[in-house]
């Protein structure tokens, strides 16, 4: 199995419609894929959360894709939501404890929240937590627009290390902008896609590398 962790330059930048994206062309190439969600926080309101979007994409249970203690019904990073609720607090370690196990020859997609440096447990990050998961893989969401090259090269920098790819979100191709902006961060060295379907091919190439290792 290998894992990989979805994160994003930013909050509500698309990093679950990505992953969902992802989940579907991998299922349709016969790949077994896990989705987890170690910690969500959502308006009180809302009826429909990053687990239950990632749920219907990979066709696992919503507790196995996020512990149901993980769930924090106030729109802030989740240990603030958390401390808000007057729940306990939680740890990078406890939530790799919580995470369901994965298919043993297949992908684990693990969804971070916020941008990389936003808290996601009490003592750390998705960056934090990708170190902790020893990720095989990242990719990072970003905007395709004005921003977007100072976006991506501060939120690599959080995972220094790592394999990342980025995925350059609502990309048009008639967009002259969209186009430098690619060019240019693949000028720089990074590995860009502009749809989840190069997304996903790329992350069966790396699993196909590592079954064969």
């Amino acid at each position: 199995m290998i894992k990989v962790v979805i994160s994003g330059t930013a909050t509500d930048i698309g990093k679950t419609w990505v992953a969902t994206r992802v989940i579907e062309h991998l299922k349709g190439a016969n790949v077994e894929v896990a989705a987890r969600k170690p910690a969500q926080s959502f308006n009180p309101g809302d009826a429909i959360t990053d687990a239950h979007l990632l749920s219907k994409a990979s066709g696992e249970p919503i507790e196995e894709v996020c512990a149901v203690q993980r769930w924090y019904e106030v729109a802030m990073a989740p240990p603030m939501a958390a401390t808000v609720l007057g729940r306990p607090t939680f740890t990078i370690t406890d939530l790799v404890a919580e995470t369901a196990p994965g298919p043993s020859g297949g992908v684990m997609l693990i969804e971070g929240a916020g941008g990389p440096l936003s808290p996601i447990a009490s003592d750390g990050d998705t960056a934090d937590l990708a170190r902790a998961h020893a990720a095989d893989l990242v990719i990072l969401v970003a905007d395709a627009g004005l921003g977007t090259i100072n976006a991506v090269r501060l939120s690599a920098l959080a995972f220094h290390g790592f394999r990342v790819i980025v995925v350059l979100n609502r990309f048009d191709t008639s967009d002259d902008l969209h186009r430098r902006n690619r060019a240019w961060l693949e000028g720089l060295g990074f590995e860009v896609c502009i749809d989840p379907r190069e997304v996903a091919l790329e992350i069966q190439g790396h699993l196909a590398a590592h079954l064969e290792a």
